[in-house]
């Protein structure tokens, strides 16, 4: 049993918007569930780092679940700056119950406990614009990733944090999640959010005692990383 990673899946089976319009983007979801099917178990966990769906609810989102559920391994998905179909953990829950979706699972203020490692995370935030009221959600979402971490089930085992945006781009370094992340003994990071030429820019290696990775899918070439086995 293994545990692999993608983010930015940015499925659109009912929503018209196909990423293949842009450079990298052509024949994905073929890529993907190529790539998915020839390396990944039913036994097997993904964790999706976020913008799984351009929905704009759960049920807008049904078709993309549906193609996810169907493919081998458990999913379990966090929160991104395009996922406008995230509710309530129970709502979410509630909704994969009722269509049959057994394989997927959400992370949000929680852990799970897999193959001796805790896989924790949350959202995270960027200062993209740089507007003084980011303050505020910066401040939250270091609460979240906290929360998450804190949760962890069996605090002697690795604590392994997945965010959907960077917690460092460029010059900027959102202080407050490294500072968490020191706190709880985080030595590897995976995000995503980023593309195109802006995977130029993305901070990988070790940093602030913290090994960071970025898992976009066209970074990846839409193929998951693998984690753990």
């Amino acid at each position: 049993m293994a545990i692999y990673a993608i983010g930015d899946l940015h499925l659109s089976e009912s929503t018209g918007k196909p990423m293949d319009v842009f450079a990298g983007w052509e024949n994905y979801i073929e890529k993907l569930t190529h790539n998915w099917q020839h390396k990944i178990k039913k036994e097997d966990t993904v964790v999706l780092a976020g913008d799984s769906s351009w929905a704009i609810s759960l049920p807008e989102a049904a078709p993309d679940f549906a193609l996810i559920n169907a493919l081998p391994g458990t999913k379990i998905i966090l929160k991104g700056n395009h996922d406008y179909w995230w509710s309530s953990a129970a709502k979410m829950n509630g909704f994969f119950a009722e269509n049959g979706f057994d394989t997927l699972r959400i992370l949000h203020n929680n852990s799970y406990l897999v193959e001796g490692v805790n896989l924790c995370g949350s959202r995270g935030w960027l200062f993209e614009n740089g507007q003084q009221h980011d303050e505020k959600i910066i401040r939250r979402e270091a609460m979240r990733i906290e929360a998450s971490l804190a949760s962890a089930r069996d605090p002697s085992l690795e604590r392994i944090l997945f965010l959907h945006y960077p917690p460092l781009y460029g010059a900027q370094v959102l202080g407050s999640f490294i500072e968490v992340m020191s706190k709880y003994g985080i030595k590897r990071c995976f995000y995503g959010h980023i593309h195109g030429v802006g995977h130029r820019s993305a901070i990988q290696g070790n940093f602030y005692g913290v090994d960071f990775q970025m898992i976009s899918a066209d970074y990846l070439a839409f193929d998951p990383i693998l984690i753990k086995y």
